[in-house]
């Protein structure tokens, strides 16, 4: 079956502590002007795809942004993992498209590079690729494998390539476009990306 846009919900992966920031809150930091989700949510509506925000603190604040915010189920900040089960858990769509709050450069044609890749490959997970290896963050997972990342969660896992390697998943090649996979993990990384962005 192909799939399009409405097959899709965004999900901005903004559910983490921060620890090397600091603790701040990664998604809601000042980005060249601007908080750091603003900017992905922008870039997403430019993309025609219906948008979620994970997050476990600031939840008005991500609220402000006119999006539903779904948090966690699993409590203690279990890893980008426990943001995708209740993405799952909560979407209308067949399908979930993650990418974190804290890559300020998103591919113009992001989506559609991963509508490709699941067309091509038929896969229920489609994985970006820099040319090198997996960002593994940055997926295309199809909702009905809830049941099995559910069960994964629940012996204790959270090691997002263990859960794609008990699946059929394939790539979806982003080599063309590697500064996509830049993050801001430290005040250094911020100040670095904001002098080149």
């Amino acid at each position: 079956m192909s799939i399009s846009t409405e097959d899709i919900t965004a999900v901005i992966l903004a559910g983490g502590q921060g620890r090397r920031m600091g603790g701040q809150d990664k998604g809601l930091l000042e980005f060249n002007g601007a908080p750091l989700i603003e900017q992905l949510i922008a870039e997403l509506a430019r993309q025609s795809v219906a948008t979620v925000i994970n997050a476990n603190r600031n939840l008005d604040r991500y609220r402000a942004f006119g999006l539903p915010v779904i948090q966690d189920r699993l409590a203690d900040y279990q890893g980008p993992l426990a943001g995708f089960a209740s993405a799952m858990e909560s979407v209308a769509t067949d399908y979930i498209l993650t990418l974190p709050c804290d890559g300020p450069v998103v591919a113009a044609d992001y989506v559609e590079r991963f509508i490709a890749a699941q067309r091509q490959s038929g896969a229920p997970i489609c994985v970006a690729y820099d040319g090198q290896r997996l960002q593994p963050v940055h997926a295309l997972v199809r909702v009905d494998l809830r049941g099995s990342l559910d069960r994964f969660l629940d012996r204790g896992e959270r090691k997002i390539d263990r859960w794609y390697a008990l699946n059929d998943y394939a790539r979806s090649d982003f080599s063309d476009c590697v500064d996509m996979f830049r993050n801001i993990n430290t005040p250094s990384d911020r100040q670095a990306l904001q002098a080149e962005i």
